[in-house]
């Protein structure tokens, strides 16, 4: 069995009521879920909120909303780690022990069930215990600068200051969409043998800020444009 985990805590301080913001023209949080089912992979697609406008939303959507996250992991410091581990041993008494958990984000407008299919089949195929979507650095983090508050700025890496960026290695940072695992990984909070896929960069944005939420608009609206 597998089962998918969205963790939408109401207090989005950035961008308020972020997770249920209309976004051209449905919650925010619609979208991690149609991609959820989309796939077909999973039995169970469970909200972990405590919130209950989001829970009624994420119902209406077709997802489950089986309990309500306790108010000490729904604080802005709780990583998420913590909720899903809270998710999956609510689910165990519910449902009986998940083989695979993905945790979904709930702000991914551009997230593709194509790509929550893919890892999942990789992370079979390698006998891998977890999987997770990364995107390639839009420029070279080895030629990286820090900037002083006279504005002057010296290199982080000076010994690559005369290497050409085609000429330095391809360096990758987490996608921030979804986290395929194993129970065990997640119970454990062991992800050392994660294998990943790699997503083209106009469908990666950490929806964080106004600015963030704009350019999510102008790839969303490119992107479904036909």
């Amino acid at each position: 069995m597998n089962i998918a985990i969205i963790p939408a805590r109401g207090g989005s301080k950035r961008i308020p009521r972020k997770n249920i913001k209309p976004f051209f023209g449905k919650p925010m949080i619609e979208y991690a879920i149609t991609a959820a089912k989309e796939t077909g992979l999973f039995e169970h697609i469970i909200i972990s909120t405590d919130d209950e406008e989001i829970a009624n939303l994420a119902t209406e959507f077709g997802a489950q909303v089986p309990f309500i996250r306790p108010p000490e992991l729904a604080d802005d410091f709780t990583p998420t780690t913590p909720v899903i581990q809270d998710a999956i041993n609510k689910c165990f008494a519910l449902f009986g022990q998940p083989r695979h958990v993905c945790c979904i984000y709930p702000s991914v407008p551009l997230i593709n069930s194509i790509d929550i299919i893919n890892a999942y089949n990789l992370m079979v195929d390698s006998n891998a215990t977890s999987c997770f979507p990364v995107v390639e650095f839009n420029s070279a983090p080895q030629r990286a600068f820090k900037r002083d508050s006279r504005g002057k700025v010296s290199s982080f890496y000076p010994e690559f200051k005369m290497t050409r960026t085609q000429d330095l290695e391809k360096s990758y940072h987490d996608a921030g969409q979804f986290y395929w695992g194993e129970t065990s990984a997640w119970v454990n909070n062991t992800f050392s043998d994660a294998v990943t896929i790699v997503l083209p960069k106009w469908q990666v944005i950490d929806i964080d800020t106004d600015e963030d939420w704009i350019r999510a608009e102008f790839y969303y609206e490119a992107l479904h444009k036909n």
